[in-house]
């Protein structure tokens, strides 16, 4: 009696377990079918039921890797680094800090390689008396067999799908080097299993054992690539060849900025962001980020403010993005906007420490720890307090637009024209958004609010630079006013000088008595050359003249010649 029950519940154990895997095969049959189609909606679907096998099987390698490809062919890129986010480079190397991110320790644990087993370990066989240890006889074809059907086993635990898919969900994401090195660790696993497997086929006695490997996988259930014409290899190859590009030119840019040589740095980002080929959007921000610090370097402060925001409209969560556009913004004195920045980065300090962690995922990179937190905050409180006494000063009003627009004190009016122009033609609001065509998004449903923080973050630059240009030009115009006013000053006296002059000379030859009449002759032609003299000066204008004599009071008739008024 006491062996019925156990019996019973052998069985019903066992029942259990074949129809749980039963529902799973079904399940991903199922999903294999959806999947061939090739329709959005029908991989949607199959997600579903993949859900529902690995529900019942966490550790299913084929629905595992069916999920991952599907997420990557709906270009849900952040959905697949989560899956896979222990297989990232840069968050297993990363330290081990209170922001919430994996643990590295466990993640090695899963990438651990089984080492290969040739033969099965016999102990009846290697302990038995009548065996010699040192003789085995055995059969080299199964020996090729064991061999083989190890390294196929590895071959499928080392799970080079992941590489291949996380790679390329990393490039989406911006992760550059992550993708570089997990593409390139999986185009190797790849090599290594086509060595393996020609090896094995180019001998006669071996077959290989019938097993699913990925390339079947991905022949079977993967959704098309952008280009259909070429290979899995071929597109792998391809895409990481432009990540090598894209890395070699950032380093090039940092390195440039590094040695002071802005205008080469600048221009090692402008071919990265204006490439013709879309980059990623976190790629973008950050080159966007390091454009604008190299912007701000040489002391082109518009061209900073708007990567700060092209930065800020693809990554509304950047802490250095919203710190280096409130430094720009206090350094031509424009506090109430500097305020509303460091508000706003106040907030995301204050949303850091209620959550203990950085905004984001645990993949995704920042420029701050997390421990440095509180100190941040802490002297962002100071800092806000400080603004704001200068703001109820009575400091608002005093903007540096000079300093904005690119201009010294001083300058022309041609001058400003043309650096307003360019200035308009740059960051004219109906083109904020045209760097979004250049961008691929991690998520297509971010394209409208991406579009509205550009076009509002750009609108307020160009506010600030038409308020500038009054400014300036107001100021320009008191300039040359006062420059006018200062030249009619200049002829004024000088025409006194000569007024004076002349006068003095007539009382001289006026107090002279004629002594014979060659003095008179002599006195005669004297007087005729400075009454020549004095009509040369004042025949070109005799208005203008005449006004500045009767302002300084000089009422003394003057002899004018009628011949005079034909020069």
């Amino acid at each position: 009696m006491a062996v019925l029950p156990s019996s019973i519940a052998t069985d019903h154990k066992k029942h259990w377990w074949v129809t749980n895997r039963k529902l799973v095969d079904k399940y991903v049959k199922d999903a294999r079918c959806l999947i061939a189609t090739r329709e959005r909606n029908d991989v949607a679907t199959a997600l579903v039921l993949l859900d529902a096998a690995l529900a019942l099987s966490p550790r299913s390698e084929l629905a595992l890797e069916l999920k991952a490809r599907s997420l990557l062919y709906l270009r849900r890129f952040r959905d697949v680094a989560d899956m896979l986010q222990d297989y990232i480079p840069s968050l297993k190397m990363s330290s081990d800090d209170s922001s919430g991110s994996v643990s590295s320790d466990i993640s090695s644990q899963q990438l651990s390689r089984e080492q290969v087993k040739l033969l099965h370990s016999d102990n009846s066989s290697s302990g038995s008396p009548g065996h010699d240890p040192s003789f085995k006889c055995f059969f080299i074809s199964d020996l090729k067999k064991k061999v083989m059907a190890g390294l196929c086993k590895n071959y499928d635990k080392e799970g080079q799908w992941r590489y291949l898919v996380l790679g390329q969900a990393c490039c989406h994401l911006g992760l550059m080097e992550d993708a570089m090195v997990l593409l390139q660790t999986g185009k190797r696993l790849a090599s290594a299993a086509f060595r393996r497997e020609s090896i094995c086929w180019s001998d006669d006695n071996f077959t290989l054992p019938v097993i699913i490997t990925t390339p079947d996988i991905s022949s079977a259930a993967t959704p098309p690539r952008n280009v259909s014409s070429l290979s899995q290899s071929e597109n792998i190859s391809h895409l990481l060849s432009h990540i090598k590009l894209l890395i070699r030119r950032k380093t090039a840019a940092i390195a440039a900025l590094d040695a002071g040589l802005y205008l080469e740095s600048i221009r090692h980002f402008s071919k990265i962001v204006d490439g013709r080929r879309p980059a990623s959007q976190g790629f973008l921000a950050e080159c966007y980020m390091h454009r604008a610090s190299t912007y701000k370097a040489s002391g082109r402060i518009a061209e900073s403010i708007s990567d700060c925001n092209k930065t800020l409209a693809l990554d509304p969560t950047s802490i250095q993005a919203l710190k280096t556009r409130a430094e720009l913004l206090e350094t031509i004195r424009c506090l109430p906007d500097c305020l509303h920045d460091l508000e706003h980065l106040k907030l995301l300090y204050n949303s850091i420490m209620r959550d203990r962690k950085l905004p984001g995922p645990p993949w995704k990179r920042h420029n701050v720890r997390y421990r440095e937190i509180p100190g941040k905050l802490c002297a962002l409180t100071a800092k806000i307090q400080r603004l704001k006494q200068r703001v109820a000063s009575g400091e608002t009003g005093d903007v540096d637009y000079y300093a904005l627009i690119g201009l010294k004190r001083g300058c022309s009016r041609s001058e400003l024209e043309r650096a307003h122009l360019l200035l308009c033609l740059r960051h004219k609001p109906d083109k904020a958004t045209g760097f979004i065509n250049r961008c691929e998004l991690a998520d297509e449903r971010d394209l409208d609010s991406v579009k509205d923080r550009a076009k509002m973050s750009a609108l307020l630059l160009y506010r600030l630079l038409q308020k500038g240009y009054s400014s300036v030009m107001s100021a320009i115009m008191d300039e040359e006013a006062a420059e006018k006013q200062r030249k009619k000053a200049a002829a004024a006296t000088a025409a006194l000088k000569v007024a004076i002059q002349v006068q003095q000379t007539q009382c001289c030859n006026s107090k002279l008595e004629p002594e014979t009449g060659f003095n008179d002759r002599g006195n005669s032609c004297e007087n005729e050359a400075a009454t020549n003299a004095f009509q040369g000066v004042f025949c070109r204008d005799l208005a203008a003249v005449g006004s500045l004599l009767s302002q300084v009071g000089f009422n003394r008739p003057i002899p004018v010649k009628y011949e005079a008024l034909s020069c």
